[in-house]
């Protein structure tokens, strides 16, 4: 799952230059949404994305871009 996340992410990141969560996971394949989240933040932590500060988002309105 892990693998497909961040493959569909870095697929959105090269068509459009950022990605919001909603559409990271949508396009990923199935899951459980709260483990594709985790995922999403799991690029975040290895440096892959890094998330556009916001105040006040829902989870799947969070943007992320290319580090």
């Amino acid at each position: 799952m892990f693998l497909r996340v961040r493959d569909c992410v870095r697929n959105r990141l090269s068509l459009a230059g950022a990605v919001r969560m909603e559409e990271a996971i949508s396009n990923a394949g199935g899951g459980d949404s709260w483990t594709m989240l985790a995922c999403v933040d799991r690029l975040v932590e290895l440096g892959e994305i890094r998330e556009i500060p916001q105040s006040d988002v829902a989870d799947q309105h969070r943007i992320f871009v290319a580090v």
